[in-house]
């Protein structure tokens, strides 16, 4: 480190600071013969004056002090392992578990003497270090060259040394990420090249949710390599070992590929566990491909809808055979005389013309509004008007006489609870006249309209249908009988009953979807891969629904076995959250609990890890690739008993030596404290002499 003195102004000036402050000691302390000191100190006051007056002049040169640093820079070599679990489905995993790791670790030993290195193992993540364990469950070679790029840019990068099996399934193309890499590759081929014998699970297409009582489809393809004439067994089984499909596939050439559509049905509600597995071969280079996980989430999604009437009607069956067309509802069909259980297990009640003429239903009425269930009215000509006004459902019929009104529906178009397609405008457009009471029809401020009535070619202002949110639950309202002819004439003119299934379809979705009003609430995802971190976040309301974070929020997670995982939430700025870390892959089950104004609120819920099997579906090394990457790249490749050539290869470049740095720096002296501190010092001894030796 060198350091030297500089100016940006002429080094002349300097002597007029000197003279400036010879000049002021000069006058202060020589001016007088008869002087008040002693001549030794006379002398030293002067010379500290002018010392002081003199630097400080100086320092309006805006001197700064020169630093050069010199820096040695060692070649960074760097080396990166293949940490997936693909390296280790041949036939020479021990040796890659073992003496190879000690090669490879020796090899690097060498070289930290000679170059700075760096290590690295890849797979589904880049970490620091030689792993070794190759547990990885994909392989991302595009990582590596990310964080070279990142880390060590403008640093002496003397050559990446990448030992892997060149298969790679994640992430981007390494020839392409590694496309503006200035520094030579040497790539290490690990791996067999060789086709064996291999039965495996290639690939597995299917729904995660599937509905309970429903079959879903499983697509299951079988490939096998060197194994032709071999007669093997797909079976399918739950989490009982239970056999749910089997089915003898023979193979019939050395690259078999076979693709079999199962049907399972989903009988079981909950996250269920399906084993996909194919009969070993005796010879084969890995078994652990043949068998294959997967976990479907059956729902018991179907939501009830139940149908109400006074009497036997052409609407109900439309209604019904309209809602039953979603495998997601279920249609119940009662009258008045049929006992309906308890309310709460609907959805949705269709109360269709009642209360009626013949029935009041107050009872039933009473118990549909204790329920707080939606309920969706039809009203017609049975239908006891006076009664239903008495309901306050967001709309009021005055019956001016008692023949009906017949009136055809227009939609309106900003209607905005929900859309409707094109094809179901066409139809209400062109659909017969329902059958709607005449009279007075005053609806809720709050109501919002979907069709008006029109009567002839006049759009009136009457609603047809309309909806209406109050405090606790929905209410709809079909001013009119005769929906079966919609459903009749839909046919006749499209062939189809598509666009009226459609419309019943958005009008039970709107009215039976559930909004989630309670104060605690876990948001969470219902599946998560076995290299994922699974991660929750949590709202808490006051009673006046504003988010609170103030008590601590437990959670605990319980695996197939029973053994549980305790963790606590982590406040955010009003809410939680909470990362847990990867789980192995099975069914897990969680309770998340608070206190909260002295009352203990619960979530349960329920998640799955799935594996991944990618790495053991391709047991044929690519070594084309790590050729490809050390080719472009001015490097070599070499195979695993060779790692003593790299040393040879790195030692023979001429572009691979030691950067010398240098860094020149510039500090302003006028920003030295300890400059300010001997002006302060010289002028204090000045001043302490001056009254020592009895001056002012």
């Amino acid at each position: 480190m060198n350091f030297s003195l500089t100016t940006e102004l002429p080094w002349w000036l300097v002597l007029f600071c000197l003279i400036a402050g010879a000049g002021i000691s000069a006058i202060l302390y020589f001016k007088d013969k008869n002087s008040e000191y002693s001549p030794i100190t006379q002398k030293v006051l002067a010379l500290v004056r002018g010392f002081a007056v003199s630097l400080i002049a100086f320092l309006l040169l805006s001197p700064m002090i020169k630093t050069i640093t010199r820096r040695l820079e060692k070649p960074v070599v760097i080396m990166a392992l293949d940490n997936s679990e693909s390296i280790i489905t041949t036939k020479d995993s021990a040796y890659y578990r073992g003496e190879f790791i000690k090669q490879w670790s020796k090899l690097a030993d060498k070289l930290s003497a000679k170059y700075e290195l760096q290590t690295y193992s890849y797979s589904d993540k880049l970490q620091p270090g030689i792993a070794g364990d190759f547990r990885g469950k994909q392989t991302d070679m595009g990582q590596l060259f990310d964080e070279i790029a990142t880390r060590y840019t403008n640093r002496n990068v003397a050559a990446l040394i990448v030992a892997g099996d060149g298969l790679v399934n994640r992430g981007a193309d390494p020839l392409f990420a590694s496309e503006n890499a200035s520094y030579p590759m040497v790539t290490v081929a690990l791996g067999d090249t060789n086709q064996h014998k291999d039965l495996l699970i290639s690939r597995v297409v299917y729904n995660q949710i599937a509905y309970l009582g429903n079959d879903f489809p499983l697509e299951i393809t079988l490939s096998a390599y060197q194994c032709e004439g071999q007669s093997v067994t797909l079976t399918v089984t739950d989490e009982k070992s239970a056999k749910l499909f089997s089915q003898p596939v023979s193979v019939t050439s050395a690259e078999f590929t076979r693709t079999v559509q199962v049907k399972i049905q989903a009988s079981e509600a909950g996250t269920r566990r399906y084993r996909i597995s194919v009969s070993g071969i005796k010879g084969e280079v890995s078994q652990t491909n043949n068998v294959h996980d997967v976990f479907v989430d059956v729902l018991d999604g179907r939501q009830k809808i139940l149908i109400l009437s006074a009497a036997p009607h052409p609407d109900i069956a439309a209604l019904r055979q309209a809602i039953e067309t979603n495998p997601n509802y279920q249609a119940v069909q009662l009258t008045t005389a049929d006992d309906p259980g308890d309310l709460h297990q609907y959805d949705l009640v269709v109360l269709h013309q009642l209360p009626s003429m013949a029935n009041a239903a107050v009872s039933l009425l009473e118990k549909v509004r204790n329920a707080s269930v939606p309920v969706l009215y039809i009203v017609g000509k049975q239908s006891n008007l006076a009664a239903f006004n008495q309901l306050k459902t967001g709309l009021s019929i005055i019956a001016t006489s008692t023949a009906a009104n017949e009136a055809y529906a227009s939609v309106n178009d900003n209607f905005p609870l929900f859309s409707l397609p094109e094809e179901v405008r066409n139809m209400v457009a062109n659909m017969p006249p329902l059958s709607v009471p005449f009279g007075q029809f005053q609806q809720a401020t709050a109501s919002e309209v979907l069709m008006n009535q029109r009567i002839g070619s006049v759009v009136t202002q009457m609603p047809l249908v309309l909806f209406n949110q109050g405090i606790d639950t929905k209410t709809g309202i079909i001013a009119g009988e005769g929906v079966w002819r919609w459903r009749i004439a839909g046919f006749m003119k499209t062939g189809n009953h598509k666009a009226f299934d459609e419309l019943i379809s958005k009008i039970i979705q709107y009215l039976a979807v559930k909004e989630d009003k309670s104060r605690f609430r876990i948001i969470d995802k219902k599946s998560y891969l076995e290299n994922e971190q699974v991660s929750f976040n949590a709202e808490l309301y006051n009673e006046s629904y504003e988010l609170d974070n103030t008590p601590e929020v437990k959670l605990v997670v319980t695996d197939s076995v029973n053994k549980s995982y305790p963790f606590v939430f982590s406040r955010t700025s009003n809410a939680y959250t909470l990362n847990t870390g990867s789980f192995t892959p099975g069914r897990y089950n969680y309770e998340a609990s608070v206190v909260y104004d002295n009352k203990p609120m619960q979530k349960k819920g329920s998640f799955i890890v799935m594996p991944i099997n990618v790495e053991t579906l391709n047991t044929v090394a690519n070594h084309s690739l790590m050729y490809n990457l050390a080719a472009r790249h001015d490097g070599v490749m070499v195979y695993p008993a060779d790692l003593a050539k790299i040393e040879e290869f790195l030692a023979n470049r001429d572009d691979i030596k030691t950067v010398a740095y240098s860094q020149k720096r510039f500090t302003e002296l006028v920003n030295l404290w300890w400059v300010l501190a001997l002006i302060v010092v010289l002028l204090a001894a000045e001043w302490f002499i001056r009254k020592r030796a009895g001056g002012y």
